[in-house]
């Protein structure tokens, strides 16, 4: 289509209908000197093989792009399949919206079908929604919903290992809603929640206890003494998950009896974009559903037994009142959301955890050979995927020096973690080659 369809002849009806002799007629009101200055300066038109090269040559003055990238901290350089971005580029699918007619939508009805049955098997629960915005949103979303199956609890635990931007998006959510007090429970020797002060701390008052798994320092937390600590005291137990790739080699948070998992969907086919879009993943079991937030798609059959998808337990504030809404997430997501089922569809289930064993050993090796030197050493003994924290002295200017030599070494964890300034947290994923890796060793340990 061209950006103005209308001929000559298209202009000329339409001015005569409205009876002007011109455009420039449509804007006389316009002083002249100001329509005089108000010309747009641009250059003449290029052929498609000249803007393709104008392109090259602004990306490459992007260094950083080319360089071989470590920094994680919640968004993951994965490789995506090229038949990801072919399916997404289909016009039924990048042009849709809100499925309201189920009798039109019933290819982008399935979609987010398949999808929500492949966050409930990730995430090892019983029924998963759509529609989070990613995994911070979704980290909030669980809280609120923890709140409402706790209404007379006020206090609501949070990990300080738990991604620190979730924490703040939490903290936006409750703020806005008066809902509850925030208490964090700090981390302890080995990277994990610290379990004493759950001890001490966790009371009848707690409405939930939020996680993440894998923490922020990549540490994986003891989900079965932590379930086991928020039973105890009658809290719900959150987890929420910013590397999904890691629920492929690590057991499901439903397996340990966890009441409500989130996670962050960009390591499954998403790439990364200068930080977005993103797609929240959000399960729980299923007597609770009726509090679960977002679009919920269910499998239908009619009188002849033809199955059908359908928008079901409809309880955003689109569909009823506000005030009993449980969310107010109004953007459906479904493109972002079909990226991760394609992905996953395109995986199955060997391939995902093949993968997901390769992250895991490749980062492990390189953790190994990091610390070998006597430069830096492991600042945390818990068991981790793809992502590990390092110390060393003046760890801030040893990643600006790195980049300095092209490698970007890491993210400093200073700037949330005080006590931590000595410290950087690297990831190591399935894109990163031996020559990355060597490259990484010489510049920095």
């Amino acid at each position: 289509m061209r950006f103005l369809p209308h001929t000559a002849g298209d202009v000329r009806e339409m001015l005569a209908a409205i009876g002007a002799d011109s455009v420039e007629a449509l804007f006389e009101n316009v002083p002249a000197e100001l329509r005089k200055t108000a010309r747009i300066d641009l250059p003449d038109g290029l052929t498609e093989q000249e803007v393709c090269a104008a392109l090259e040559r602004l990306a490459g003055r992007n260094g950083g792009a080319a360089m071989p990238a470590f920094l994680g901290g919640g968004a993951y350089p994965h490789f995506v399949p090229a038949a990801v971005d072919q399916i997404l580029r289909r016009a039924e699918f990048y042009s849709s919206y809100t499925p309201y007619q189920p009798e039109v939508s019933q290819g982008t009805l399935q979609a987010v079908f398949e999808f929500q049955t492949m966050t409930a098997m990730l995430l090892g629960l019983e029924v998963a929604n759509a529609s989070m915005y990613d995994g911070a949103s979704a980290t909030a979303e669980a809280v609120l919903m923890a709140l409402r199956l706790q209404p007379k609890r006020r206090r609501v635990v949070l990990a300080r290992s738990l991604h620190p931007e979730y924490r703040q998006v939490v903290a936006t959510y409750l703020e806005g809603a008066g809902a509850a007090e925030l208490v964090q429970a700090p981390f302890g020797a080995d990277g994990r929640i610290d379990a004493g002060w759950l001890s001490d701390n966790l009371r009848d008052d707690v409405a939930a206890l939020v996680v993440g798994h894998p923490n922020f320092f990549g540490a994986i937390e003891d989900l079965q003494h932590l379930q086991g600590v928020a039973q105890k005291c009658g809290a719900v137990l959150v987890t929420a998950t910013a590397e999904a790739l890691a629920l492929a080699a690590i057991r499901a948070p439903g397996s340990y009896g966890v009441d409500i998992a989130v996670a962050e969907g960009q390591s499954l086919g998403v790439p990364l974009s200068y930080g977005g879009p993103g797609v929240g993943l959000f399960a729980t079991r299923m007597k609770h559903v009726r509090n679960m937030p977002g679009r919920l798609i269910g499998e239908a059959f009619d009188e002849g037994g033809r199955r059908g998808y359908v928008l079901t337990l409809a309880t955003r504030e689109q569909h009823i009142r506000r005030e009993k809404a449980t969310s107010n997430i109004c953007t459906n997501q479904g493109l972002i959301a079909l990226a991760v089922t394609v992905y996953l569809s395109l995986l199955g289930r060997k391939g995902l955890r093949q993968l997901a064993l390769a992250n895991l050993e490749r980062a492990h090796r390189t953790c190994e050979r990091l610390c070998a030197g006597g430069r830096w050493k492991q600042r945390f003994a818990a068991p981790f995927f793809n992502e590990f924290v390092l110390q060393g002295s003046d760890a801030a200017e040893a990643v600006r020096r790195a980049a300095a030599a092209g490698v970007l070494a890491g993210v400093p964890l200073g700037r949330w973690y005080p006590e931590l300034e000595d410290c950087v947290a690297l990831a190591v994923t399935e894109v990163h080659d031996e020559a990355a890796i060597d490259r990484l060793v010489e510049v920095f340990a």
